[in-house]
């Protein structure tokens, strides 16, 4: 029996398992990441709602505009930051 290992992928650069068909904060809830950094507003950012509908969700994909993680698929190798996150992505260097 061949076992595989499972894809990964990165929240301010440590490493998170995930199951393929799982959303980016289906996959960070279940690595124990509740806590998404600032969201607008200045509240803290966290899963709420599930629909997209608050954004509460809000993250950067590599480095590009925040997407909602309640629905964007996780994808093998994403490098995610908090959305509101100030500088380069930590993995670009200065």
């Amino acid at each position: 029996m061949q076992t595989t290992t499972p894809p990964v992928l990165f929240w301010n650069q440590v490493a998170v398992p995930f199951d393929l068909g799982e959303t980016i904060a289906a996959a960070l809830l279940r690595g124990g990441v509740v806590e998404l950094g600032v969201a607008v507003g200045g509240m803290q950012g966290r899963y709420f709602c599930g629909i997209g509908n608050c954004q509460a969700c809000l993250v950067c994909v590599d480095g590009a505009s925040p997407v909602e993680a309640c629905l964007t698929p996780a994808q093998p190798g994403m490098r995610l930051t908090p959305a509101l996150q100030t500088g380069r992505p930590p993995w670009r260097g200065p």
